[in-house]
């Protein structure tokens, strides 16, 4: 069959129609901004361009108040309480307004961080009456963006926009479903459910162990996240504080420097080129790509318990799971977060290997693939909502797991060789090759309670041993694995 030639086959779409990017410049090119922004949204205020250039100004902002107040540049006022309220009122009132006219300073200046530097002097030189008669803020105009070069104000902007991001929208959200499946670890500690190992049966645990072991999982993460240092630098055109020493050669820069990135909350970086290293960044996000993977099996494994039935899903009055098949209840919230995780990670993952490397100097690599940090959380939040809401829709269907553990009594297999190994240990005859006899009556083969039973009996074991056997069915079988879920709270 011959392959149709794209462009001689007609587009089922009229020639002649509305072109969606002119009827509003809302409509989104991408899923984060559209279908589920809603769910996004919170990372908007730390994450997105305006957010970027609001840590900016708040940065320029703290300099110039940084200067004056620790009279960094011989003959700079000190400001007063009211002129440096104003100051950070411009970065707290940092709206739509503000966006579009620093968009239009941006065009002329065709330079992102020059555009702010100029909208800043433009709100010193308007400053509002009670502080035009006697304010110092007119002499202080040129200390906004005194001695930086771009990368300062950039590498300390990223770095609290990301420690925001992190802390307060995707840290409380990874941690509550951490805790979403640490509660329900402990609500099903006690029911037992045959494992599976290379999708064989296999020796019976708890579900809720096995979730406890998931739970146990994210939340290691989180600690490593949540402890993650986030660095700063602010050292001049190529780290050497040149024009700083050229303007004041008797401060103490680096002093200077490392006082101001840790009043901004930040981990002071001594040592650095033009640009921050990133090197703290690629860490992060090798971290969270670590959970991600994490929730990524999860979501896999969940998937597959509901594909076996033992959880089943509770319908959605209203909703449709599939478009021909009335019966069916899809699990496509684990299915969505499995994807959403895996574009978070792919993005994660470019980040960290791309922004490490700087030629020499400098170059302009990091700064378009900064502007994809926000897609990389944005996804993985994403996922995690998924997943929330997907396992409170599951409820366990404990009578299926109840009968497969019964149609599989072969599992005992372990327990009694290892009571054999014990007992021959402790000097019983009779109990050699346990492992092979074992093998020999349980390998490819299904056998009856009563089988079992019949095999303990005729082994010669001590009486308590043979009667603790005798007892033990595949239910019973799951060692100390309620217990291990009360390791959660340690």
């Amino acid at each position: 069959m011959a392959t149709p030639d794209p462009a001689r086959t007609p587009s089922p779409l009229p020639a002649e129609r509305v072109r969606l990017a002119d009827v509003s410049p809302s409509i989104a090119l991408g899923p984060l901004d559209g279908r589920y922004r809603g769910t996004v949204a919170p990372l908007v205020d730390h994450l997105s361009e305006a957010a970027l250039n609001r840590a900016r100004l708040a940065v320029e902002v703290e300099w110039v108040v940084h200067l004056t107040t620790h009279q960094v540049v011989p003959g700079a006022p000190v400001l007063a309480d009211d002129e440096v309220a104003y100051l950070r009122g411009v970065v707290a009132s940092f709206g739509a307004d503000e966006i579009a006219e620093l968009a239009e300073i941006e065009r002329t200046t065709v330079h992102d961080v020059k555009a702010v530097e100029y909208f800043l002097k433009r709100r010193i030189a308007a400053a509002p009456e009670p502080l035009r008669a006697g304010t110092v803020l007119p002499q202080v105009a040129e200390l906004v963006h005194f001695a930086l070069t771009s990368e300062d104000v950039n590498n300390l902007s990223y770095a609290l926009m990301v420690r925001g991001a992190v802390h307060e929208v995707w840290l409380p959200a990874a941690a509550a479903l951490a805790d979403d499946v640490a509660d329900l670890a402990r609500e099903h500690a006690q029911v037992p459910m045959l494992a599976l190992t290379h999708g064989q049966p296999a020796t019976p645990t708890t579900l809720g162990k096995e979730l406890a072991v998931l739970a146990h999982r994210l939340r290691r993460q989180l600690r490593r996240i949540a402890s993650d240092e986030v660095l700063g630098k602010l050292n001049g055109a190529t780290g050497t504080y040149g024009a700083h020493v050229a303007a004041v050669p008797g401060a103490d820069w680096p002093e200077v420097s490392r006082t101001f990135v840790e009043h901004l909350g930040l981990v002071w970086n001594p040592l650095t080129t033009q640009i921050e290293s990133h090197d703290w960044q690629a860490e992060l996000y090798a971290d969270v790509a670590r959970y991600n993977r994490v929730l990524h099996n999860l979501a896999t494994d969940v998937w597959t318990y509901i594909s076996r039935g033992v959880f089943t899903q509770i319908p959605v009055a209203g909703a449709t799971g599939s478009s021909t098949m009335p019966h069916k209840v899809n699990p496509i919230r684990f299915e969505n977060a499995e994807a959403n995780l895996e574009v978070s990670c792919a993005l994660l993952d470019t980040l960290g290997a791309t922004l490490v490397t700087s030629r020499l100097q400098r170059d302009l690599t990091d700064s378009t693939t900064q502007r994809n940090i926000g897609p990389a959380f944005g996804h993985s939040l994403l996922a995690i909502d998924n997943v929330r809401r997907g396992l409170r829709a599951l409820s366990v269907d404990e009578a299926l797991l109840a009968r497969e553990l019964d149609q599989n009594w072969e599992v005992l297999g372990e327990a009694v060789q290892s009571a054999m190994r014990a007992a021959s240990v402790a000097g019983v005859t009779g109990m050699e090759n346990p492992y092979e006899r074992l093998k020999e009556l349980t390998r490819g083969h299904r056998l009856t309670g009563d089988e079992m039973r019949s095999f303990v009996a005729g082994l010669g074991l001590p009486g308590d041993v043979a009667e603790r056997l005798a007892a033990m069915t595949p239910a019973t079988y799951v060692g100390l694995a309620a217990e291990l879920v009360t390791r959660l709270d340690d």
